[in-house]
């Protein structure tokens, strides 16, 4: 990524410069769009000015003369990058989403955001370790899926907000003003075929451009470090983190494709079918904007860029050093309740009686909180829901609860386990 001299290479350069020209095109064609369809000379101008300093950014990286990325910058993003902060903006940025939607779906503020994110990308491509991560062949996918979900999820809460407002003005949803009708054939075919060529036109260009990331055959001599599992299981190797394999790996995935093929029984609400709706359907939305993307996307993202050699935390700048050794003492429930509340030894304990503390919070989480929200919180879902829909519902949220609750304990109590039974291999 650099020469003998320390400067940016030419084709690190060039490969930059050519991002900046694409995302200067993509600001050309958003200032046409507000001159020639919203008629607004303001957004026009500052649009241009923006496609005018991508374009010097191009210039000055296609000439190679651009500049590396601040120092004190890749410092204060590592230094923010725990993992800590990184889960816990996370959820602040999703409940900002979620309760600013009406602004952050404006197309011009969508857009601010999505230019400050790419101009930071290019920025931060300059440094060696964030470009040869990113430039990985099978991290390429995670890529494209952050910006995927990204677009996807504001297109809909965009169609929520506008729909909402229809309702608040006594109007039909968009979806119901659409009367049209589609035939199979020839409409639907065509559109069908038009896309599958297109389809299988990027795949071939992908096969061409990215080398496909084989590796040596599986041998127990050599094994990678760090060792990962396909993208799409990274959220479940996360969980590993924080749970014994046999509740990541088995029960957690059991109740996550239980509980989406439960859904349709257990909704009560009967608006929001066929269109889109938030103030409708606020919880249903949220919960499940909730698990997907702060639950999956978000972990699968950090288990691709942020997880290194030993599956220690590394920030996005920080070289992969595989003998970097971080201190973590794993304490269990048991040891905080009998050695530091009692200063009792456990070890002639009996299994029953020295996991009395952590058996008593999981039965107050599994079965005294139900009821409780029942009560209270929950009160008109219990009432339209019946007692075994409900509880059904509460039993889902819980064990996905479960996840950031155990991740809060890990990170702020080093607690690894509330219950720990090595004898019978049974441990929460």
């Amino acid at each position: 990524m650099y020469d003998s001299h320390g400067h940016l290479s030419n084709s690190l350069q060039t490969g930059i410069g050519l991002f900046y020209f694409l995302v200067t095109l993509m600001n050309v064609g958003f200032a046409a769009y507000q001159h020639f369809e919203r008629k607004d000379k303001l957004q026009t101008m500052i649009w241009s000015f923006v496609a005018g300093v991508f374009f010097l950014h191009s210039a000055a990286y296609l000439a190679r003369m651009g500049w590396p990325i601040f120092p004190p910058l890749e410092h204060a993003v590592n230094f923010v990058m725990n993992p800590v902060s990184y889960f816990v903006l996370a959820v602040i940025g999703f409940s900002k989403l979620i309760f600013f939607r009406r602004i952050a779906t404006e197309p011009v503020v969508a857009w601010s955001i999505l230019m400050g994110t790419l101009w930071f990308g290019g920025l931060a491509m300059t440094n060696g370790n964030f470009s040869a991560i990113i430039t990985k062949p099978d991290n390429v996918p995670i890529v494209m899926l952050i910006f995927s979900v990204g677009f996807l999820t504001w297109l809909a809460l965009r169609k929520m907000v506008i729909n909402d407002a229809r309702l608040d003005r006594g109007e039909p949803p968009h979806e119901k003003t659409l009367e049209e009708k589609v035939l199979v054939w020839p409409d639907l075919v065509y559109t069908e075929l038009i896309a599958m060529v297109i389809c299988t036109l990027i795949l071939i260009v992908w096969a061409i451009v990215l080398k496909a990331p084989l590796e040596q055959p599986a041998s127990s001599a050599r094994i990678p470090n760090p060792s990962k599992a396909p993208w799409y299981f990274l959220g479940l190797q996360e969980m590993l983190v924080y749970f014994d394999p046999w509740m990541a790996g088995v029960v957690l995935p059991t109740f996550i494709v239980k509980g989406l093929m439960a859904l349709p029984y257990i909704d009560f609400n009967q608006k929001g079918n066929g269109y889109y709706t938030f103030k409708e359907r606020k919880f249903a939305i949220t919960t499940f904007l909730f698990g997907f993307i702060v639950l999956w996307c978000v972990l699968i993202v950090l288990g691709t860029f942020l997880r290194g050699p030993n599956w220690n935390f590394f920030g996005p700048f920080e070289a992969w050093d595989p003998h970097k050794n971080v201190p973590l003492n794993n304490v269990n429930l048991s040891d905080y309740f009998w050695l530091m509340g009692f200063g009792s030894s456990i070890e002639s304990k009996h299994w029953l009686i020295r996991e009395l503390p952590g058996l008593f919070f999981v039965f107050v989480y599994l079965a005294v909180i139900p009821p409780v929200l029942a009560k209270t919180v929950m009160r008109g879902f219990f009432i339209r829901m019946g007692f075994v829909r409900f509880m059904i519902l509460v039993t889902l949220i819980q064990f996905m609860a479960s996840l950031p609750i155990k991740m809060v304990l890990r990170w702020v109590l080093n607690l690894k386990y509330i219950v720990f039974i090595p004898e019978y291999f049974f441990n929460i």
